[in-house]
């Protein structure tokens, strides 16, 4: 579960070095100001931005009841942040699962990726889809959702 956070704890750490330099230089507000931007990629690459993981074994069970999409992802990858951020609302409507967090999540994606963990893959009715655009993502969403 740690592993989730390392980005977001490097990023602070990061921005309060350089702020703490830039105040010793005399400029607290050019300081505060590189703090808000480390802090808020900090925020975006963590775990919070995303909907609330479930494991992976709950999430096909779930799938397989209401039809919706998987979506297995991982904190810090660019992709998955661009098709949550891409989904906008709607990405409350998928089933998250992250594989950071969830070994069987991990195996899935392993399965489906020969061997590797490449993120975002959207399972939809069994088959897995690696990084697709979010717009067909949407569209895989029942009206009636």
């Amino acid at each position: 579960m740690m592993r989730a956070w390392n980005v977001p704890m490097l990023l602070v750490l990061c921005g309060s070095v350089v702020a703490t330099g830039l105040i010793f230089r005399g400029s607290p507000g050019e300081a505060a100001a590189i703090l808000l931007v480390f802090v808020l990629l900090a925020g975006v690459n963590s775990p919070l931005i995303f909907p609330r993981s479930i494991g992976a074994l709950e999430a096909q069970r779930r799938s397989a009841v209401d039809g919706r999409p998987v979506v297995f992802w991982r904190s810090g990858c660019k992709y998955c942040l661009r098709l949550r951020i891409r989904l906008g609302r709607s990405a409350r409507q998928l089933h998250w699962v992250d594989i950071w967090r969830d070994p069987d999540g991990a195996a899935v994606v392993r399965a489906a990726n020969e061997g590797n963990e490449t993120v975002p893959t959207v399972v939809v009715a069994g088959r897995s889809h690696v990084n697709p655009d979010p717009e067909w993502v949407r569209e895989q969403l029942s009206p009636s959702t």
